[in-house]
């Protein structure tokens, strides 16, 4: 994300021209727009206007539009975000008052103003326009006819490519015929690698399958790397690590980001740590349960005692259209963060945050045990 212009206080009102420029912008730009804000932007309405014949023709205009947000909806699939509300700006074509959504796509600047920039609102931005917050972490999985190169940042786990080939069966006279099909599905996978894998950002490739897939491909790979000098490869051969996985399907993603032969590996990347603080929680959970808590209540009378170590949370708290609510979100990281607690903001776009939210979205590690806690109701 670019930050054109910026012109507003902390907790206070003001305004930020921002550019997205990549697909994890668009997911800190849902995150950033909450309801009651306002939002410009350049946009396409249909308007209709009388023709020379006394009927009407259809005519769609470009104009620019400012409309107090009412709704925001991120279209993972089409990588669009739809802001819907009321328009504020006198216009030619679009009454004040009127209802218009408003897309926000690459490369369309766009304006937001809040009536308060809280440390969560300024917080996304700084991690959107930091490049050195992109994605850290690069997992191919694959196995015999399919891979999925996933790109795993901050925010959000991005597919960058799905390669499909058909494998004939490995028996009788087909031999030759299975052989060639796998060399040519581990070229177009070598291929994804090549284009999508930025070792300037990445500090690890995890290439995980089921059986000996994953170690046949990264023979295939180093073995081309030599005969064409392939650099990126070669010179980055430490940085490439195998792992087991179910399949090659995005589900098996948490177990490979769970194994105990990767999670050492990759433990500086911030998709691990995030893991990781979620083994963490499920561990004193069964361990020490009165050291763990989870749930708006349980983890809001913790915290009033002072008692929280590690707060988890997932970002869908934040994006509730209460603006008290997630007022109370903002000042529970506020205070956890003030008495030297350490917090994780899970991405709902990633493997671990939707396992934390279906544990309520919100859990605690505590600092001591709070064994009233199983007495109130949650």
């Amino acid at each position: 994300m670019k930050l054109v212009h910026r012109n507003l206080t902390r907790n206070g009102p003001g305004s930020a021209k921002l550019l997205p420029e990549e697909e994890d912008d668009l997911w800190h730009a849902y995150n950033l727009i909450a309801v009651g804000d306002t939002l410009q932007a350049v946009t396409v309405r249909k308007v209709l206007r009388d023709s020379a014949s006394g009927g009407r023709d259809a005519e769609r205009v470009k104009l620019k539009l400012e409309i107090e947000v009412e709704s925001v909806d991120y279209d993972n699939e089409g990588n669009v975000l739809r802001v819907r509300g009321k328009n504020i700006t006198e216009n030619d074509h679009v009454k004040i008052g009127q209802f218009h959504t408003l897309e926000l796509e690459l490369k369309r600047p766009f304006v937001l103003r809040k009536e308060n920039w809280d440390w969560l609102a300024l917080d996304t931005i700084q991690q959107a326009c930091d490049p050195t917050a992109s994605a850290d972490l690069a997992v191919i999985l694959m196995q015999e006819g399919l891979a999925h190169v996933f790109l795993i940042g901050k925010s959000i786990t991005a597919t960058r490519a799905r390669i499909e080939t058909s494998i004939p069966r490995k028996h009788g006279p087909a031999i030759a015929g299975y052989e060639s099909a796998l060399k040519k599905f581990f070229e177009h996978v070598l291929q994804a690698l090549l284009k999508h894998i930025d070792f300037e950002v990445v500090k690890c490739v995890v290439i995980a399958s089921p059986g000996f897939t994953k170690d046949q491909f990264r023979d295939y790979m180093h073995l081309e790397a030599a005969r064409r000098d392939l650099r990126v490869i070669v010179e980055n051969k430490s940085r490439i690590i195998l792992a087991h996985a179910p399949s090659g399907y995005k589900h098996s993603l948490k177990d490979v980001l769970d194994s105990s032969g990767v999670m050492p590996l990759i433990k500086d990347t911030k998709a691990a740590q995030e893991v990781q603080a979620l083994k963490e929680f499920f561990a004193m959970l069964s361990n020490d349960s009165d050291r763990a808590c989870y749930g708006p209540k349980h983890v809001e009378i913790a915290n009033d005692r002072l008692a929280i170590q590690t707060l988890l949370m997932t970002d869908t708290l934040f994006r509730n259209t209460d603006i008290r609510t997630r007022k109370k979100y903002v000042n529970l990281v506020e205070s956890v963060k003030k008495f030297g607690g350490t917090v994780y903001i899970f991405s709902s776009m990633h493997v671990s945050g939707d396992q934390l939210a279906q544990l309520t979205g919100i859990a605690a590690i505590l600092r001591f045990p709070l064994p009233e806690l199983e007495d109130i109701e949650m």
